[in-house]
């Protein structure tokens, strides 16, 4: 078996030889992409349904059809993008021809998360493979049959040497960052985040990170609560959580509390039965460790609905919880998991107040149909967006 170090010196060196380089070669590598995604379709599934229980509906459409549009997307885009890009002139350029021309950086590396293991590294793969780069896979060892699939067909449809893919844990990861690398793509958490930053200082390598954070859901006593709640138990019951932008608490007036626990559980009937066990649209969590780690969030809370778990199983059914401290464990990590905190708090100004205090989100949902309020959480999330973080979205 070849070492981390050979695998990364192999990859640079068929970059170096400059096939990469070539439209057609790009284009013909990202045909092998999408070939390999609909010829193993069903393989990824049960991959999935192994990891996650992801049943091959929800594997087709929260996974596989997000690569599928990326790759589609980038085989008809990509003669647009790799022509230079005309430039205007200056009065010291004026006898000049001048324009952007793009060049490939290198070699990438992705690391993905288990999550949603098979988009979220197929995904940045197909831009990187676009821009004419050699890409050093290494798939998260927590959903390990998505990521053995993925060293077995990868090397099947795509250039061996220029997309090598890596298995294994920390120490395997560790390698990894001891190679000088041009880009480094990571999803995961904040922690892992800093590891991987502080690696790829050393060698001044540029980083994507996309990380976590507790995205906040307000709730305005004059919306549509049967909408509002609807919304909120898709977004965070789908993936039993288990998704980066999930609702993770909500924040509301205390005199709808109790109507948004009663309308979020119908909402959670409808979704996946009486019985959300037997459910094959829910999700598991993913590993003993994670599942062990939410449910001890629930610990000490008041719960409102749900509160069990399986560990055999690792089923943790949609929880909610009512009157929740901010200072309560739950509320100082991101849950990533199937609880949903509420908070009240007594006005507008409040639930700014207390998001502003915060760690900033990856997200903010606000249900509300009063202008002047909506106006104010654009505001906020523009002071949101100003601070230094991952990305930021607002939803309404």
């Amino acid at each position: 078996m070849c070492k981390i170090s050979e695998i990364v010196q192999r990859a640079r060196a068929a970059f170096n030889s400059g096939r990469t380089r070539s439209l057609q070669f790009r284009i013909q590598q990202l045909e092998e992409l999408r070939r390999m995604i609909k010829e193993r379709q069903k393989d990824i599934a049960v991959a999935l349904a192994a990891d996650l229980h992801r049943n091959e509906w929800n594997a087709y459409q929260e996974e596989i059809v997000y690569s599928l549009e990326e790759v589609e997307h980038a085989i008809k885009k990509l003669p647009e993008w790799v022509l230079d890009e005309p430039t205007e002139k200056t009065a010291q350029t004026q006898q000049d021809e001048c324009y952007i021309h793009s060049e490939p950086l290198g070699v990438a590396l992705i690391i993905g998360t288990w999550n949603y293991p098979f988009t979220l590294t197929i995904q940045p793969m197909v831009g990187a493979i676009a821009a004419g780069n050699a890409v050093v896979i290494k798939p998260s060892e927590v959903s390990e049959n998505v990521a053995n699939l993925l060293a077995t067909i990868i090397p099947q449809y795509l250039d061996k040497d220029l997309y090598p893919v890596i298995n294994g844990g920390v120490p395997e990861t560790t390698e990894l960052l001891k190679e000088r690398f041009d880009y480094i793509l990571y999803t995961g958490s904040t922690g892992v985040g800093k590891i991987i930053m502080t690696a790829a200082a050393k060698h001044l390598t540029p980083v994507t990170l996309e990380l976590g954070g507790k995205s906040p859901c307000y709730v305005d006593k004059d919306c549509d609560l049967d909408v509002a709640c609807r919304r909120i138990a898709w977004g965070k019951f789908m993936n039993s959580g288990q998704t980066c932008v999930a609702p993770d608490y909500i924040l509301c007036d205390p005199s709808i509390q109790n109507q948004i626990v009663e309308k979020l559980k119908k909402s959670v009937k409808e979704f996946y039965g009486e019985d959300v066990k037997k459910s094959r649209d829910y999700g598991r969590i993913v590993s003993s460790r994670h599942f062990q780690r939410v449910m001890g969030l629930i610990e000490g809370q008041k719960v409102a609905y749900g509160g069990t778990g399986d560990a055999a199983t690792r089923y943790i059914g949609p929880t909610i919880l009512t009157d929740v401290d901010p200072q309560s464990q739950v509320m100082q990590e991101e849950i990533f998991g199937p609880i949903m905190p509420i908070v009240c708090v007594r006005s507008l100004e409040e639930a700014i107040q207390f998001i502003n205090q915060r760690e900033k989100p990856l997200a903010l949902y606000v249900f509300s149909q009063n202008d002047k309020e909506t106006a104010a959480w654009e505001a906020t999330m523009a002071n949101i967006a100003s601070r230094p973080s991952p990305t930021a979205a607002l939803a309404w």
